[in-house]
């Protein structure tokens, strides 16, 4: 009864807080708690729905959304999602959030090898994969072995890790934190004010973070400025080889070698990580870690990359020179190689110049996104 009355009395608050929104000239007030815990103010809500989004940004990319017509992005949902992301108390010692292991300076990810979560006792299995363009990946599955089918699905996974945030097993599930939950004086009126009722369940969940991560688009790094200088649609392969007019000698070197394929001289990075996103082909294979490998691994997009290493799904590279020497030579065979990586039966050696391999890693830095890591949407709500 006393978890009950607390939810009534919390949507009743909320009601009268928003009943101003029904007209004249009042602006909706933000409930006490939510006030005295974040930043978030109900009457200036975050634009999470409508990106700006360059020209190249267009049905091409489009046709890799992974949103669900289900799940579609509300500036309510998304900003209980920015909440959820943020909060310590999703853990069952508040001492780990989502943004614990996926942090904004660095394009939400962890510059650790592996990521600590709820103790410095125990780390997860895989390195912390950064999230900018999340949203542009067919058929939509997520972690770097492609465990869970959707962003939704995937949302929730580190809340049951007994690693991560802690509640599988003997911490009671989601149950147990979503009692936590209801008896803040912060979700009840968040949930009521995103979803029509203070309900807290799985699902709902699932959605505000799913809704949260996808609109963490990129598309502000220099190589956009250039590229937004020489874009058509009509030019051969939508000039994405032309040189950018922002770009250095190397960095445009660089550029051309990850546009052009092998056959021409190049080392075909982009027919794997997608231009303008930057994220993973849809058919795409192992890229030969291990020898004998049989696992389809995902790679994250490719924006920000230059932040912080490590890198690959085991953080084994600490630098993008070692990832490129790897690319370069150190391929190894297997099952699942992509085909791309192959030369006949061969795993492909690119044998690029020293000139060659630093000019790669130049081009990479470029697609460094300041503005995503800097975006105030994304960034922590909570009043520390």
């Amino acid at each position: 009864m006393r978890r009950g009355n607390m939810i009534l009395a919390a949507a009743s608050a909320l009601t009268l807080a928003l009943a101003s929104c029904g007209g004249g000239s009042k602006s909706p007030v933000t409930p006490a708690g939510v006030a005295r815990l974040t930043t978030i103010d109900f009457a200036n809500v975050a634009d999470y729905a409508n990106p700006r989004l360059p020209a190249y940004f267009d049905a091409t990319v489009k046709a890799l959304d992974n949103s669900p017509a289900t799940n579609a992005v509300n500036n309510r949902v998304a900003t209980l999602g920015r909440v959820l992301f943020y909060d310590l108390r999703l853990s069952t010692n508040n001492h780990a959030s989502c943004a614990s292991c996926h942090q904004q300076r660095f394009g939400f990810t962890d510059p650790m090898r592996f990521s600590n979560g709820i103790s410095t006792a125990a780390i997860t299995d895989f390195h912390a994969m950064r999230l900018g363009n999340l949203r542009y990946w067919q058929p939509g599955t997520t972690f770097w072995d492609r465990r869970a089918a959707s962003v939704e699905a995937q949302a929730s996974h580190p809340l049951h890790s007994l690693i991560e945030l802690g509640w599988g097993g003997p911490a009671g599930g989601l149950d147990a934190l979503m009692r936590k939950m209801a008896a803040t004086e912060l979700y009840p009126d968040l949930f009521a004010w995103a979803f029509g009722s203070p309900a807290i369940t799985e699902p709902r969940i699932q959605q505000a973070l799913a809704q949260f991560l996808r609109a963490m688009i990129s598309s502000s790094s220099r190589w956009d400025q250039g590229y937004a200088r020489v874009f058509s649609p009509t030019a051969p392969n939508r000039a994405l080889d032309r040189d950018l007019p922002n770009f250095t000698a190397a960095e445009n070197r660089g550029r051309h070698l990850f546009m052009t394929s092998a056959a021409q001289g190049g080392a075909n990075c982009s027919s794997c990580h997608l231009p303008p996103t930057f994220a993973l082909a849809a058919d795409s294979g192992s890229n030969g870690l291990d020898a004998g490998e049989k696992r389809l691994f995902k790679a994250p997009s490719l924006r920000s990359v230059g932040l912080t290493g490590p890198y690959m799904h085991d953080g084994r590279f600490q630098t993008l020179a070692e990832v490129v020497e790897f690319y370069d030579h150190g391929v190894q065979d297997g099952p699942a190689l992509d085909h791309r990586l192959r030369e006949g039966r061969a795993p492909r050696r690119l044998n690029l110049s020293a000139a060659d391999k630093a000019a790669l890693v130049a081009f990479l830095m470029t697609l460094n996104d300041d503005a995503l890591i800097k975006d105030p949407r994304f960034s922590d709500p909570f009043r520390r």
